[in-house]
């Protein structure tokens, strides 16, 4: 095994840690009936002109577990906070005292948490789908250095037992997460 196949198998593995990092920042944004400051990640407040992520410019806190409290550095930025809030469609109600934004965590129907379960379901393939098309890649670049006569036949056949194997440890990584969504989900 040479330097190239150690790059294609360290590129494969960076690949595959982003994929799985995109799934679970998707899953952070699925609400699952109990206050997580995270559902507020992708709300981007307009502020002084700029667009700023809602966390740079206020604190959020759960003070409970059907309760987010977002407190802003600078009282003047309230409104438009609501509005990113507003705009950014997360199905929650918000009430705003003049000083702090509270956002009420509704319970989940049944129906609710089907749906929820099945976008979890939906991220999930997509994640798979990626690190999939990532090991395509590597094997891919396997048999053209093969080809090149850089690799021989039985270190290609290695290699790519190799990549096989580090896709199925991040497919299955991947549905362990899923199911621990799900039952976060169905938990009433």
């Amino acid at each position: 095994m040479d330097n190239q196949d150690k790059d294609i198998q360290s590129v494969l593995d960076e690949k595959i840690e982003k994929s799985i990092a995109v799934f679970k920042e998707n899953l952070n944004t699925v609400r699952a009936g109990r206050a997580n400051p995270a559902l507020l990640d992708k709300v981007v407040v307009e502020y002084y002109g700029t667009p700023t992520p809602l966390k740079v410019i206020a604190n959020i806190s759960v003070p409970d577990p059907r309760l987010l409290i977002v407190a802003p550095f600078d009282p003047k930025s309230l409104n438009e906070i609501e509005k990113a809030i507003n705009m950014a469609n997360i199905g929650i109600n918000h009430s705003n005292d003049g000083k702090i934004i509270r956002l009420q965590i509704p319970s989940l129907t049944e129906e609710r948490r089907r749906d929820l379960t099945k976008l979890v379901r939906k991220y999930g393939e997509e994640a798979k789908v990626a690190i999939r098309n990532n090991r395509r890649d590597a094997n891919e670049q396997l048999k053209k250095q093969e080809k090149d006569g850089d690799l021989t036949e039985d270190d290609l056949k290695n290699e790519e037992k190799l990549v096989q194997k580090t896709t199925d440890e991040a497919i299955s990584e991947i549905d362990k997460i899923i199911e621990k969504k799900e039952a976060e989900i169905m938990e009433v």
